[in-house]
């Protein structure tokens, strides 16, 4: 299964981890997310593009997802 790896910008809280998660979990073929807010990072595993996991970051908040 392809794996995706983003720095993200604009969290900084929990609520915000939330979002982010919840956005990215419902798109189609996405099979595991995980965000670490310390790092700001977000891994992606699943059958989606770099853009479809940008556009769900940028829908759960003022977020920003940079391919890492």
């Amino acid at each position: 299964m392809p794996t995706l790896d983003f720095t993200v910008t604009g969290m900084t809280c929990q609520h915000c981890v939330a979002s982010v998660t919840e956005e990215v979990s419902e798109l189609p073929g996405v099979s595991e997310v995980d965000v670490d807010l310390a790092a700001g990072r977000l891994h992606v595993v699943g059958d989606v593009t770099a853009e479809q996991v940008q556009a769900a970051v940028s829908e759960a908040g003022s977020y920003t997802a940079q391919p890492a």
